[in-house]
């Protein structure tokens, strides 16, 4: 499937696209406004920033042990209740006069609900879209994901300065709703992906199954790794540029289309598993710039260029799934979604603790350069294993598949 108007055209295609960007411009909005509500509360850079990435941190505890329903539960029942559950959520988080710790505790509470969201979601568009055709349908999910965010956080930033940021998280509760509505009516009552009953036990055995694959494995590392690092930083756009937070993120989203419209529809499919390690280098070089400090339209540009390397993400998640066995599409796609979002959730909590010791502008360069650590040495690793796999393969007369090489290049 190469055509935009095949995919299109495709059951439930819109349905899905609709209610996912009702869910995510509610996060844009409901997280900028929210990020700056605390900000002007406390005037720390380090609460801020978790306080819009820190619920990403609770995903872990989904990961661990509520994973297990994103194949074993209806992804129809599932998608409208967590939208409930956020609407709700967010409608408590804009109560007048909420003290911090109660901030964070509904956040995290959000956090953990949302650890089911993404494997629901993958595994849901894996069942909607044939096989040749989950990349362009990825990339097409991803750039909506990049023109909601510039959207929302463009929108967000114009409301900010009309509106307070309370009235702003009862708009993203309305979304919420909206979301949970177009879900309800628009997708099909479909069975569970997987037989037998969400446990704890199934979660663990699974991912146990899941990570015991050494491609996977680094599959799932180059997914969360460098992308942590960088969202990090990113979560300091709100203490590094209190008055355009919003613009930088809205640039940040406009590259992260670029990339996944260019990696998704023009790219060749045999030339797709070489651009994973140089997407992941480009998202974070140009933060190194950041060590100048530089104004917001040179921030805006710098912003933009790294994002590209966001596409990174489609040519790893391809991967994946080309290692994984149908009946585990969901959680597979779960744990990379969860363990993405603990990654950034670490990754905020981190830049915001640097920023406190140092500045925003040196946090940010320090994590750039973390991530293009961590990339040089996954590309490294996956050299090695796949040298490793082509004497094994040449020993034993069987051809082996180069899996980590492929993926890490």
């Amino acid at each position: 499937m190469r055509s935009y108007r095949t995919l299109f055209r495709t059951p439930e295609f819109t349905p899905f696209l609709l209610s996912f960007a009702a869910f995510a411009a509610a996060q844009t909005i409901g997280g900028l406004a929210l990020g700056t509500l605390v900000f002007r509360a406390t005037g720390s850079p380090f609460l801020s920033a978790v306080s819009m990435f820190g619920p990403q941190l609770a995903q872990l505890l989904g990961a661990a042990f509520l994973l297990s329903g994103a194949d074993r539960l209806p992804p129809r029942t599932i998608l409208t209740g967590l939208a409930l559950a956020f609407a709700a959520g967010t409608a408590v988080l804009a109560l007048p006069g909420l003290p911090v710790w109660a901030v964070f505790a509904v956040v995290l509470l959000q956090g953990l609900v949302a650890s089911l969201g993404g494997g629901v979601r993958g595994g849901l568009l894996n069942e909607i879209l044939s096989k040749d055709g989950y990349v362009l349908g990825r990339s097409v999910f991803n750039m909506l994901w990049g023109l909601v965010q510039m959207a929302g956080f463009a929108t967000g930033g114009v409301l900010l300065t009309l509106l307070s940021p309370r009235t702003c998280l009862l708009l993203a509760a309305a979304l919420y709703v909206v979301s949970a509505l177009v879900s309800r009516l628009g997708f099909t009552a479909r069975p569970p992906r997987s037989s037998g009953r969400p446990s704890v036990s199934a979660t663990w055995r699974t991912n146990a199954l899941l990570w015991s694959s050494r491609s996977r494995r680094l599959a799932y590392l180059g997914l969360w790794v460098p992308n942590g690092l960088v969202v990090g930083g990113d979560s300091l756009y709100v203490s590094y540029a209190p008055e355009a937070a919003g613009t930088l993120y809205a640039f940040g989203a406009l590259g992260m289309f670029v990339g996944d419209m260019a990696v998704g529809r023009l790219v060749p499919p045999a030339v797709r598993p070489r651009l994973a390690t140089p997407l992941r280098l480009l998202l974070a070089v140009p933060y190194l710039f950041f060590v100048l400090r530089p104004g917001v339209a040179l921030s805006a540009v710098a912003v933009t260029v790294a994002s590209v390397g966001f596409a990174a993400s489609l040519v790893l998640q391809e991967r994946l799934m080309s290692l994984t066995p149908d009946d585990l599409a969901g959680q597979a796609l779960g744990l990379h979604a969860t363990g993405m979002a603990a990654l950034q959730g670490v990754g905020a909590a981190l830049a915001g603790t640097l920023a406190q010791l140092t500045s925003p502008a040196t946090a940010m360069t320090l994590m750039a350069a973390a991530s293009v650590t961590v990339t040089l040495t996954l590309a490294a690793l996956g050299r090695h294993d796949g040298r490793r796999s082509a004497v094994t393969g040449a020993r034993s007369g069987v051809p082996t598949e180069s899996a980590a090489t492929d993926q890490v290049r």
